[in-house]
């Protein structure tokens, strides 16, 4: 008899915050960067909350449990900043907003749940679900900067513009119709470029580097670096760098060799 090996799985820490009522997918679909209007109960998206000059308030996925029905998975830390800038927008519209508590489950290899690709695997959130871990939180981090993925308080803050994190291809729609940040995010699309992105980086070093330490060129600052994790005898790290800077360069980071794995940011599939 055949035994089913159990997924490989991981939690995933959340804030969740539900938006329901008549006005629901209206009043969401004026407020963040992508179309969540057009997705059918069950379907799931990301989407940014953004400032009017399009700084990032928080990355979202957008799950739509039913017509009036939509549930926010943001980042722990971020869920009452959320919660507090949908109640300010809501004014007269027909919505009831409130926090909600689940358990996120990511489930590597699953196909039932909320699709997520940070960790450069197919796998699927589930919420509520009894399954066991068996992916530590190193492991996951590992996977993540591996992957090029940017994290919130790491490569994501209020300083960074979309398009350097690689956000605009996975999270905005370019034919939905306005919400907050759209006219700077549709511009620097159609008529120019980020300066910087996302490049994941092996380090020849046994030490962590420290956060936003400067990533060098042939003497210059070219960037910062913003996650890192040992990787057998080295360092894994991810880091924003300029745009000219060649994809094959041999980089520094504390005066360590660092040599580009592959680029994130924008121009991440």
């Amino acid at each position: 008899m055949s035994i089913t090996p159990h997924p490989a799985a991981a939690r995933r820490p959340r804030a969740f915050v539900r938006v329901s009522g008549p006005d629901a997918e209206d009043f969401l679909q004026r407020l963040v960067s992508n179309d969540v209007a057009a997705l059918a109960a069950g379907e799931a998206c990301e989407a940014l909350l953004l400032t009017p000059k399009a700084r990032l308030v928080a990355p979202l996925r957008v799950l739509r449990r039913a017509a009036d029905d939509y549930l926010l998975l943001t980042e722990p830390s971020l869920g009452e900043t959320v919660l507090a800038n949908l109640l300010r927008a809501r004014f007269a519209a027909k919505v009831d907003l409130v926090a909600e508590q689940h358990v996120s489950t990511l489930v590597f290899g699953g196909e039932q749940g909320i699709p997520n690709g940070d960790y450069g695997s197919p796998a699927v959130e589930v919420l509520d679900d009894p399954i066991e871990p068996t992916v530590g939180e190193d492991e996951l981090e590992r996977l993540r900067i591996r992957a090029g993925t940017p994290s919130w308080g790491r490569e994501l803050d209020d300083r960074v513009l979309p398009a350097e994190a690689g956000l605009v291809e996975r999270a905005v729609s370019f034919t939905k119709g306005c919400y907050p940040g759209q006219e700077p995010i549709a511009r620097l699309h159609h008529r120019g470029h980020a300066n910087r992105g996302l490049r994941v980086l092996g380090i020849d070093s046994s030490e962590l580097p420290a956060y936003d330490a400067e990533v060098r060129h042939e003497g210059k600052a070219v960037g910062r670096l913003t996650s890192a994790v040992r990787d057998g005898d080295a360092v894994l790290a991810l880091g924003y760098v300029r745009v000219e800077v060649p994809a094959d360069a041999e980089l520094a980071v504390e005066g360590a060799v660092a040599r580009p794995l592959h680029f994130a940011g924008p121009a991440r599939p």
